[in-house]
């Protein structure tokens, strides 16, 4: 099974597990402590993020060892701007429309059209 960034991040349990991990590397019980989840689900959500490249495992002894990969995140990083150029025009036009009715709080920047 191959989930995209999207799907492997989609569900809150791999996010909080997410979460945790981003505090450093974490074994298992661990996980199951902080996160609050059984160790069946951390183990199968672990799976799915490890699959999909969010996760690495070391072994270490008898135990195993979980930690973030940064590529995943760089990747969704990459992606996500693309689209940060529309999101601060709209915050710059709001930006300049509130302050422009802080000047004139009397007025409203309705247009013939909207009366």
């Amino acid at each position: 099974m191959h989930l995209d960034a999207f799907q492997s991040l989609a569900d809150p349990t791999r996010r909080r597990i997410v979460e945790t991990l981003r505090r450093g590397e974490r074994q298992v019980g661990e996980i199951v402590q902080e996160a609050g989840i059984h160790q069946s689900g951390v183990s199968r959500h672990l799976r799915i993020l490890h699959e999909s490249g969010f996760v690495s495992v070391r072994p270490d002894g008898q135990h195993r060892l979980y930690s973030l990969r940064p590529e995943p995140f760089r990747e969704l990083e990459e992606w996500l701007s693309q689209y940060r150029g529309l999101w601060e025009a709209r915050l710059d036009r709001l930006d300049t429309a509130l302050k422009q009715r802080r000047k004139n709080p009397g007025t409203t920047n309705r247009s013939k059209a909207d009366e």
